[in-house]
């Protein structure tokens, strides 16, 4: 059982972390803007917060108890900003640090989960020494075709391709080392992609319904995500209820085997040939945007997006209170 931290909406000063330098900061600075709104609409005295443009050290200086993660990607997702919380003794939403920097890295995620038998794509990762191009040309024959290219340490689907002919490899590496010194390349798992938010800790750690995604041409890019109304997303999801359970009862096994807290959300495919769901990644500062899965599927379950972001700021704390801190 994790520390937990009190929260007291009368005295608490929250700092609601977005930006930052990511390639993500433009949805992030939308994730934050809404949760922002969203937690003033409560009465928490809540205020905009940064990390590009301001030290973290101010957050001490200015007396904040909480900080709420709206950060998306490197600096804010991968256990760097929690480390940063963790010696300023700010109890922060979501993961902590081992468990932000391993769902961060898609390929060290892919081995905890293939240690503890939860099924993921197969995949074939190249360190920046091993990106010959004889080993890069050889992965279409080691995967098959079609199959995907990203970099193993991004997010929201930022140099991601789908290569369909073995020519085009090469081209897909180069975007995705862009973003990665490291190369991820994937099995392609043909159906209908799926995802699932969690919320909560251990074994009280529950999933929320599932949202079945529809993108045009299956091209669900960062642009569909965010800057279009072309995706359908579906919640309740339409799928039979014991796929619906077997899907929940993946995530939760997923989230806990990395040893995540508070909230995430875990993508995933469902195999269209048998049925089989395939897990792709754990998002452990998921985005809050208007377009965002979690806030989706948290009104399915009837909850509101402001209770929501309440519930989760309340849900703050620490992977070691009372340890580092500096008054």
């Amino acid at each position: 059982m994790r520390n937990q931290t009190s929260f007291n909406l009368a005295t608490a000063k929250v700092a609601v972390l977005m930006g930052g330098l990511s390639a993500e900061r433009d949805v992030s600075i939308m994730s934050g803007t809404g949760v922002l709104a969203a937690l003033q609409s409560k009465g928490v005295n809540a205020l905009a917060f940064d990390p590009a443009e301001r030290s973290l050290d101010e957050l001490k200086r200015e007396g904040f108890t909480h900080a709420f993660i709206a950060l998306h990607g490197r600096y804010g997702e991968d256990g760097s900003v929690q480390g940063a919380l963790e010696l300023l003794g700010i109890p922060y939403t979501g993961s902590g640090v081992m468990a932000s920097a391993m769902a961060m890295d898609k390929v060290m995620t892919k081995r905890v989960w293939t240690a503890v038998g939860l099924s993921t794509p197969g995949y074939v990762w190249l360190a920046p020494d091993e990106q010959s191009a004889d080993k890069i040309n050889a992965i279409p024959a080691q995967l098959g075709l079609p199959l995907i290219v990203k970099p193993p340490r991004e997010g929201s689907s930022i140099g991601m391709s789908k290569v369909t002919q073995a020519c085009d490899i090469a081209a897909a590496a180069q975007l995705a080392t862009r973003y990665d010194p490291d190369l991820l390349c994937e099995e392609f798992i043909a159906g209908e992609e799926l995802t699932c938010p969690i919320l909560g800790n251990g074994i009280h750690a529950q999933a929320l319904p599932v949202v079945r995604i529809a993108a045009p041409d299956g091209a669900y890019d960062y642009n569909n995500k965010y800057f279009t109304d072309d995706v359908k997303y579906h919640c309740p999801s339409g799928l039979p209820e014991a796929e619906e359970r077997e899907i929940q009862r993946l995530v939760v096994a997923a989230y806990r085997a990395l040893g995540c807290r508070g909230w995430g959300r875990a993508d995933i495919m469902l195999r269209a040939s048998d049925r089989k769901p395939f897990l792709l990644e754990m998002n452990t500062s998921p985005g809050m945007t208007s377009h965002s899965l979690v806030p989706m599927s948290a009104r399915a379950a009837g909850i509101s997006y402001e209770d929501l972001c309440l519930r989760l700021l309340a849900s703050a704390t620490l992977d070691h209170p009372g340890g580092m801190t500096r008054q």
